[in-house]
């Protein structure tokens, strides 16, 4: 598998780890993606404790993620599709069952993944972006051929949060095209999927969030809201609860298998 290296030297917490990762443990296999603009640091407490508990788990640093938004500028939509399908079937080489999931754009990759392969075990979804919130929508339909980025917001990220302290505008447009992908896909997803989601998150909308759970394809669904977290549920202060939740599904899953 191609592993992109981490060029830490634009980055917001240049000091955190973010590098991406494969860590052997049993037969079934967990795989984390991360969300738009940032690194594998985002999914990697979750992933410790996935590991801690005997499960083989990888992270993955999408295309244009952790290098430059210049280059984060270049990619398009099946660019990140590609680098999750290959993560993915590295991982199934090595184990019996797989589960998929990711935050935010993250999880659109993990639900896209599910739609293509069908023996993927189950899917993991954190702050799930089916749709981003109005404030950040309006740069995709109105500054994108424009500026090159925005600034964020940075005193709203978190410590342990490492990306990009900008905002690369025409990425965010692949970004919208992989949703609407996605939206239409949900319908012939069958696979058992989680969905946790912090309510005072004002990244995305939350209405798609309701979206996925009411239109997936899936038997079986589980959605958490975590009522004092924003957008990066695994970095937040429920982080615990949001471990004990996933642990408990994967559990549940493999059981009833």
């Amino acid at each position: 598998m191609h592993t992109q290296i981490l060029n830490r030297t634009l980055l917001h917490n240049p000091h955190v780890e973010g590098d991406p990762f494969f860590w052997e443990g049993g037969p079934v296999g967990i795989l984390l993606a991360h969300g738009y603009t940032a690194t594998p640091a985002e999914v990697r407490l979750l992933a410790q404790a996935l590991h801690k508990q005997g499960y083989t788990v990888s992270g993955l640093l999408l295309p244009g993620h952790g290098c430059s938004p210049r280059e984060m500028n270049r990619c398009r939509w099946p660019d990140w599709v590609g680098a999750m399908e290959e993560a993915y079937q590295t991982l199934a080489d090595r184990c019996e069952q797989v589960f998929v999931g990711g935050e935010s754009m993250g999880a659109l990759l993990a639900l896209h993944l599910a739609a293509q392969y069908t023996d993927i075990t189950g899917v993991l979804t954190y702050s799930p972006a089916v749709r981003i919130a109005p404030h950040i929508s309006v740069l995709t339909y109105l500054l994108w051929p424009f500026l090159p980025h925005v600034n964020k917001r940075l005193p709203a990220l978190h410590e342990n949060w490492q990306g990009y302290k900008v905002n690369p505008v025409p990425a965010l447009n692949q970004l919208v095209r992989l949703q609407r992908v996605v939206t239409r896909q949900l319908p012939t997803i069958q696979q058992p999927l989680l969905i946790v989601q912090g309510r005072h998150d004002d990244q995305i909308d939350l209405r798609g969030t309701e979206l996925l759970h009411q239109r997936i394809g899936s038997g079986y669904k589980e959605m958490h809201w975590m009522e004092k977290s924003s957008h990066v549920v695994l970095l937040d202060c429920e982080i615990e609860t949001v471990t004990e939740i996933t642990l408990r599904f994967i559990e549940r899953v493999l059981t009833e298998d």
